[in-house]
């Protein structure tokens, strides 16, 4: 058994940093003396050819399912615009409900509940359907989709009568 500490933090046969060559018992036995790899040389450089039109270069230097990564700014305005729609679906589940004794006069519960709970879920689909929609792109093309759909889905029943009550 040896003394240096730093046998804990090596595998059984791993050569130590501060030894020039690798010595024989280290080698296993079956491992001709000539097949040891030799000391890493450095590899030529690659020069960059320019592509052609026939080569797909797009994914070679990133694995396909790697991402940019997005900015803090576009990751704050993200969580900011992901309240609006969860604000959103609340206000359209509030004025949904303000709503339906005066939508009563017009069409039968079984036929106005269906909708309005559609409605309520819109700003989450609408979210999640411009999350998946434009992953991959560019980022502005993801805010103004966000955007757009918090143009869209303002929940007009709850901006209309708000809680009062009908």
């Amino acid at each position: 058994m040896t003394s240096d500490p730093d046998d804990a933090l090596r595998w059984d046969g791993d050569e130590p940093e501060r030894a020039a060559a690798p010595t024989p018992r280290s080698r296993p036995a079956s491992t001709p003396p000539a097949a040891t790899p030799p000391a890493a040389a450095p590899r030529p450089a690659r020069q960059a050819a320019a592509p052609t039109a026939d080569e797909d270069t797009a994914g070679e230097d990133t694995p396909a399912d790697e991402l940019p990564a997005i900015g803090n700014a576009a990751l704050v305005f993200l969580g900011l615009i992901g309240g609006v729609y969860l604000l959103f679906a609340v206000g359209w589940a509030v004025g949904g409900l303000r709503l339906r004794p005066r939508a009563s006069l017009l069409v039968a519960d079984w036929m106005y509940l269906p909708w309005m709970w559609l409605a309520v879920l819109s700003p989450v689909l609408w979210f999640a359907a411009a999350w998946v929609l434009t992953r991959g792109r560019a980022t502005w093309i993801r805010i103004s989709a966000l955007i757009a759909g918090a143009a869209l889905l303002v929940p007009w029943p709850f901006v209309m009568f708000g809680t009062v009550g009908a």
